[in-house]
């Protein structure tokens, strides 16, 4: 990216510092992050971890925290039974009542304030987590939660909601969840956005499991059609923590998830799922780390993803074993479907090992409907449209298949019908 963009940030930082709260990030954390960004600059197409990535919206944005939010809202659907729903907009919570009691904590900093216990750990410090720094910035409000030990399972749903455009400025949504030992969660997060907004959003999350504790992660990203999200997450679990982090895509022009999970206890398991559906001239990308640092950890990852018309699609998924992991298991499976001949589809499956007495798999395949299938569908009677889609769904249930509560499955699996084009015969079949 440009020194330029890099001047502007600066500059549009100098201009708002002084408003920012700093109840939700110090002032000085704030000052460093800005200093550390512009010293290594952007993200750039050059780099390979972002060659894939689209970051023109850079060029033409404003950075600093939306001021005036946008007339349009978008229709939310229900919260799925058992689920308390939390709504911010354009970075702000708007609603949802604090929950403070001896199982579970959630709070906004920017109405109560850091937690004088679990302080919001420092900025992530790897190459591709350089977005953070923005958001450790910028950042307006941030939602805590923090489930006590072997507290009885909770649902939580968090809605993002962006209204303004890019030159509106950006909105910075931030979260941090907390499990202690043995507690349970689930969390459901959710961005959109209003239909007409062509919005900037930049998103981070941190993520801390404790010790034989679970958490089960969802997370959708239904931006609308003219946006650009970008999203930091970062995890550690502890000894045999199990983190289930399951993603779906099909929103925004622009789409940019960076994900670090680290396994730092023995036994710790992460499964990551994801699906992403790209038409027209989307661009999806997501680079995910999985770290092994002791022993007998394990990664699962699946990737399913669809890219038509002029969509371009990519999933760089790296699994490093470190010298003390020994026992570690780790499978990979990436796979794409071109649906069209100007669509672009990228897998990339990595492997660093730096120890012996591992169990490491990966595959990486990318190609077009299978004929064979399309043909024997046609000869049972069923329309050439319909048979198209029926595939396209199938070859996404492998993740979505994966969601434990049956009306947020339903749920995705309608909005994924609407995405297909010309599905309503699908969208039927649900």
């Amino acid at each position: 990216m440009s020194p330029a963009v890099t001047e502007q940030i600066r500059q549009e930082y100098g201009a708002v510092h002084a408003t920012l709260p700093a109840s939700v990030i110090d002032p000085g954390r704030r000052d460093e992050a800005i200093e550390k960004l512009c010293a290594q600059g952007l993200p750039a197409t050059r780099e390979e971890n972002w060659r894939y990535t689209n970051l023109r919206v850079f060029e033409h944005a404003r950075f600093a925290p939306v001021e005036t939010h946008g007339p349009g809202m978008p229709t939310l659907p229900e919260a799925p039974p058992g689920f308390v729903r939390y709504v911010f907009v354009d970075g702000l919570l708007r609603s949802g009542a604090p929950a403070s009691g001896p199982d579970l904590t959630v709070r906004s900093l920017r109405s109560s304030g850091p937690s004088n216990g679990n302080a919001w750990l420092p900025c992530p410090d790897f190459p591709e987590a350089r977005l953070a720094l923005l958001n450790e910035a910028f950042a307006t409000d941030a939602l805590s939660i923090e489930v006590r030990a072997n507290a009885a399972p909770a649902g939580i749903e968090l809605v993002f909601v962006a209204t303004a455009g890019a030159q509106a400025g950006a909105s910075y949504p931030r979260v941090r969840v907390f499990l202690e030992a043995g507690a349970e969660l689930t969390v459901l997060e959710r961005h959109v956005g209003a239909p007409d907004a062509a919005s900037l959003v930049n998103s981070a999350v941190r993520v801390d499991v404790g010790e034989n504790a679970r958490l089960t992660h969802y997370r959708l990203q239904q931006c609308a059609a003219r946006a650009a999200w970008f999203d930091t997450l970062t995890a550690e679990l502890s000894a045999h923590a199990r983190y289930h982090l399951l993603t779906v895509g099909t929103g925004a022009l622009t789409a940019r998830s960076t994900a670090h999970v680290r396994l730092a206890g023995a036994g710790a398991e992460l499964a990551l799922s994801t699906a992403a559906l790209a038409d027209h001239q989307q661009s999806h990308d997501m680079y995910a780390l999985s770290e092994h640092v002791a022993p007998n950890t394990r990664t699962i990852e699946t990737f399913r993803g669809i890219a038509s018309g002029r969509a371009r699609v990519a999933f760089n998924g790296k699994i490093v074993v470190r010298e003390r992991a020994r026992g570690a298991d780790s499978r990979q499976s990436l796979r794409g479907l071109l649906d069209g001949p100007q669509a672009e589809i990228d897998v990339r499956p990595q492997l660093e090992i730096y120890t012996d007495e591992v169990r490491c798999s990966h595959g990486a395949t990318a190609g077009k409907l299978d004929e064979n299938m399309l043909f024997y569908l046609l000869s049972r009677g069923i329309a050439p449209q319909t048979a198209h889609h029926l595939l396209k769904w199938a070859f996404l249930e492998d993740v979505v298949a994966k969601i434990e509560r049956t009306e947020l499955r339903r749920q995705i699996e309608q909005d994924l019908a609407e995405q297909m084009s010309g599905a309503a015969a699908l969208k039927e079949l649900l």
